[in-house]
């Protein structure tokens, strides 16, 4: 079998020559049992999994964390842009309120191209796969489809929506809700980086486009949309007033039970608990209830994540089995001990302790699909039931460590050798020079972008691409080297920034009593760390109060989501109050009063047009190559106002930009670049920071 997965042969081509490659995936066709594959690095395994998913409309890869989860989606970006992260559910801690929609709309992104027949590449961990869903048919049937023509009724629409989990709003803020203005709809679907509008001419749809939530300009006329589900359990009122019977029900008989037993503490508790609910539901809804915990009362069955794929169709990637197996028996042992404490005071109804699937029973589902398990050492016969074992001889690249001499000595040993190498970088003017230096160093090197070119032997291809860490496949004489393997650096990750206030980099920093900035819920004073406990089950939690006595419990790991308020006088501080639109109205706010700023500033300097300025000269190949090495791909806007500060730069106009954006759209980026053109001129750059950690 070869494989012509995407359009990247020069890769991909020398696959087909492992031995061991063909048997596999002759044996992962039969679909007899899992096959396991040893000998693995991790980088070696994205190849081997684009080449496996070659024949295969669906591919769900499960590993053992959520962060290997995300460096998987990242490094599969080189071979597919399909690929999505579908997160686990926390079931012992998760609270709906304080997640928002974030979840959600991570995981109908991930899985929504099965509701439509298209494939998808999903990554997820193993105790997702534990967590009991909403049957795929329930979901599916609620995806409504919208095109141009068609005839609506508004008060129909509004009802679907509602149902479907949207808030309505006057304006449209954030994913999940939506407004009716006359005859325009605005809605901001789940799994859509902006919002749409729908326009009526009387009940027909006249126009379908998508637009900026800020800005409320037009971005693209669509001629449909597919409206997805803005939550995981969709119930009409029938369907929720049968679950709420059944709840209480159920908890008349267990409260009952442990009256019996002379437990009246318990059974009080367990009273107070479904009335707690049950009235939430009739008299506010579904939303900030954790309804999630209580699925089993309003599905006559459930499904797991496995059941959302079709069989035939679906190819399973088991990153090391052992290690799924180890975090799926934790995650039960948890769930169990926890879940059954809080059965014994009361404080849950039996049939919430269902809420998970056992780990044989995922193990068991998983047994229905082909399946490949990736892993570096020989399985133990406990781990996982194969019916054919391989090892692949695969070896990760040493670190060259910022040497070219010894990259030089091993690219000579590899041509000697009648190695084909390929060399990726994600900057194409440094892939082009590496290329040049190799070459007048006598070795046989050459950059192109024709991914599909075959590779000779003693031959060295540079291209463009980005890759966590190089591999090798010594028997075939292949090795792949990413640029970090040459010139390693620390890994930097894009956090969000958030509004006013002081970065927190430690607990340190913060003293109870402080005031601080939630990015989600505003602003509120620090009450420390309080452990929560469900018997054996412990974590760290930060406590903020609000308004009214309000109070959010933040997961210590969350820490990136405070600052420390850096505003006024603790006198003229109004704290913000929870489950409200409060704080999303002041940030409207800021903003609106941010851009009457702006348009003062530009009337203020506007005689300064009148004088001229210093005209830099062109971008150089320094200043291309050091563009190149920014990590993240450059929005529209983003090179929009590039073109347009180099073009103030470049004019003998004196330049007065200011550039706007939301925080965490890479102003910072357009603003380094435009300094490293002065520097390349031999002028100086006065650059100034709103804090110490920044500069």
């Amino acid at each position: 079998m070869e494989t012509e997965r995407g359009s990247f042969r020069s890769i991909m081509g020398p696959l087909n020559e492992v031995v061991e490659y063909a048997e596999i995936c002759r044996d992962i066709k039969k679909n007899k049992g899992a096959v396991e594959v040893n000998g693995c690095v991790d980088s070696e395994k994205l190849h081997l999994i684009n080449g496996f998913g070659a024949d295969h409309k669906n591919v769900l890869i499960v590993t053992y964390s959520e962060q290997r989860g995300k460096e998987i989606c990242e490094e599969l970006s080189l071979y597919t842009d399909r690929a999505a992260f579908y997160p686990a559910r926390d079931l012992i801690f998760y609270q709906a309120d304080i997640h928002g929609n974030m979840l959600p709309a991570e995981r109908l992104t991930c899985i929504a191209p099965l509701f439509n027949g298209e494939g998808t590449l999903a990554v997820t961990t193993f105790d997702a796969l534990m967590e009991e869903l909403v049957p795929f048919e329930a979901l599916s049937s609620h995806i409504m489809l919208i095109s141009v023509g068609d005839t609506i009724d508004l008060k129909e629409l509004e009802t679907e929506l509602v149902t479907l989990g949207y808030g309505r709003n006057y304006q449209i803020e954030d994913k999940g809700q939506f407004s009716i203005h006359g005859g325009i709809v605005d809605i901001f679907p789940l799994t859509e980086v902006n919002p749409i509008r729908i326009e009526l001419w009387g009940d027909e749809v006249d126009s379908v486009r998508s637009f900026d939530v800020l800005t409320q300009r037009s971005l693209e006329k669509l001629n449909e949309v597919l409206i997805y589900p803005a939550s995981e359990v969709i119930l009409d009122r029938e369907e929720i007033e049968e679950g709420l019977l059944r709840i209480e029900k159920e908890g008349a008989a267990f409260e009952k039970k442990l009256r019996d037993k002379f437990s009246t503490k318990e059974a009080h508790s367990v009273k107070n608990s479904v009335l707690e609910i049950t009235e939430h539901i009739r008299n506010i809804g579904t939303e900030g209830c954790n309804i999630e915990s209580y699925i089993n009362y309003f599905y006559d069955r459930t499904e797991s994540l496995l059941d959302y794929f079709n069989k035939k169709e679906t190819l399973i990637v088991l990153d090391e089995p052992a290690r799924l197996r180890e975090r799926g028996e934790t995650a039960q042992a948890e769930f169990e001990d926890s879940m059954k404490n809080r059965l014994e005071k009361g404080l849950i109804l039996p049939r919430q302790m269902e809420l998970l699937i056992p780990v044989n029973r995922v193990i068991a589902g998983i047994y229905d699909f082909p399946v490949v398990a990736l892993s570096a050492f020989p399985l133990s016969k406990s781990a996982l039931k194969t019916v054919s074992r391989y090892t692949i001889v695969a070896k990760s690249v040493n670190s060259y460590n910022n040497s070219f001499e010894a990259l030089l000595s091993d690219l000579k040993r590899l041509k000697k050798n009648g190695y084909r190498v390929l060399l990726m970088s994600p900057s194409r003017t440094r892939a082009k020079r590496l290329a040049e230096d190799l070459l007048a160093e006598g070795i046989n090197a050459f950059y192109t972008e024709d991914k599909d070119r075959e590779i000779k032997k003693g031959e060295v291809m540079l291209c463009p691409g980005r890759l966590r860490q190089g591999f090798e496949y010594p028997l075939i004489g292949f090795i792949v080297i990413s640029e970090s393997d040459i010139f390693p650096e620390r890994k930097k990750k894009r956090h969000k920034k958030l509004k006013d206030g002081q970065s927190i980099s430690s607990f340190d920093e913060l003293s109870v009593g402080d005031y601080v900035i939630h990015e989600s819920h505003g602003l509120g004073i620090y009450e420390g760390i309080e452990k929560v406990t469900v018997q054996n089950v412990t974590k760290d939690y930060m406590r903020i109060r609000y308004r009214d006595e309000g109070m959010l419990f933040i997961p210590a790991t969350a820490l990136d989501s405070v600052q420390k308020y850096a505003g006024k006088k603790a006198g003229d501080i109004k704290l913000n109050k929870l489950g409200t639109q409060e704080w999303s109205k002041t940030r409207q706010r800021v903003k609106s009063e941010v851009d009457a700023i702006a348009s003062d500033l530009v009337e203020l300097y506007a005689r300064r047009m009148e004088k001229s300025g210093y005209m830099f000269g062109p971008d150089t190949v320094w200043q291309k190559e050091f563009e190149e090495s920014f990590e993240f791909e450059e929005t529209d806007d983003q090179l929009s106002a590039i073109t347009d500060t180099k073009s103030d730069m470049e004019s003998t106009k004196i330049m007065d930009r200011l550039i706007c954006g939301d925080v965490g759209y890479g102003k910072t980026e357009i603003a380094i670049r435009a300094a490293f053109k002065a520097v390349q001129d031999g002028k100086q750059v006065a650059y100034l920071v709103p804090t110490t950690i920044l500069a």
